[in-house]
C-alpha cells in the first residue's frame, strides 16, 4: 500500500529508537516531491489539555490529555478530529486528512464546530523530506496500512500498534519487545 494522507504508517521491529518504537502514525500529508507530515497517536503524555485550549474539553476524546505528536515542532499543538459522516463541517480552518477525519484549526471556535464528534491535541509532529518516508518504508522500517475511523482518537492508545498490526494479520504482534531473547 502506498503511503497517502490519511493511512497509518505503523513501526516495525526494525525501529528500535525511542521516539519511533512501536509508533503509530497517522500521514496528515503526504506528497512523493515534497515529503510527508504526521503524529503519532499512541504516545499520551498525561499532561491536561493547556489553559488556553481548555474550550476544546467538550470535545476532547478520551483520555482527554495532550499526546506527543512527534519531535519536531513540540511547542505547536495540532488538531485532528473527527467528524460526523452525516453532517458537513462547518469549522473555520478545517482540512479534510481522512473520509471522517481533519486537520483543525484550533482557534475557531468550540461552540461553532458543527460537525465535529471529538477532538485530540498533539504536541508537535512527525516530519519527513523528498524520498525519505519511501526510503524508510523500502528499508523495512514502516508498515503503511488503512485507519479505521478509531484509530486516531482511540480511548486505549497504549494497545493501538498491537490493534493495527493484529488487523493486518501475520505474526508481527507476537513477536516479544527483545527479540534477542526469543
Amino acid at each position: 500500500m502506498e503511503p497517502s494522507a490519511g493511512r497509518l504508517v505503523v513501526a516495525t521491529h526494525e525501529l528500535t529508537e525511542r521516539t519511533f518504537r512501536r509508533a503509530v502514525v497517522l500521514l496528515l500529508a503526504y506528497d512523493r516531491h515534497e515529503g510527508a507530515a504526521g503524529v503519532v497517536l499512541n504516545r499520551p503524555t498525561g499532561v491536561d489539555l493547556p489553559d488556553r485550549l481548555r474550550r476544546w474539553d467538550e470535545l476532547a476524546a478520551p483520555p482527554a490529555v495532550v499526546f506527543m505528536g512527534g519531535p519536531v515542532g513540540r511547542d505547536a499543538v495540532i488538531g485532528v478530529a473527527r467528524a460526523d459522516s452525516d453532517v458537513e463541517v462547518d469549522v473555520a480552518g478545517w482540512q479534510q486528512v481522512g473520509e471522517d477525519l481533519g486537520v483543525l484549526d484550533l482557534s475557531s471556535d468550540p461552540d461553532a464546530a458543527d460537525g465535529l464528534q471529538a477532538v485530540r491535541l498533539f504536541a508537535g509532529y512527525v516530519g519527513w523530506g523528498e524520498g525519505q518516508l519511501e526510503r524508510e518504508i523500502v528499508s523495512g522500517a514502516w508498515f503503511v496500512v488503512p485507519a479505521t475511523p478509531d484509530d486516531p482518537l482511540t480511548a486505549t492508545p497504549a494497545g493501538l500498534w498491537r490493534a493495527v498490526l493484529a488487523r493486518q494479520g501475520g505474526l508481527f504482534t507476537t513477536v516479544p519487545d527483545d527479540p534477542g531473547l526469543n
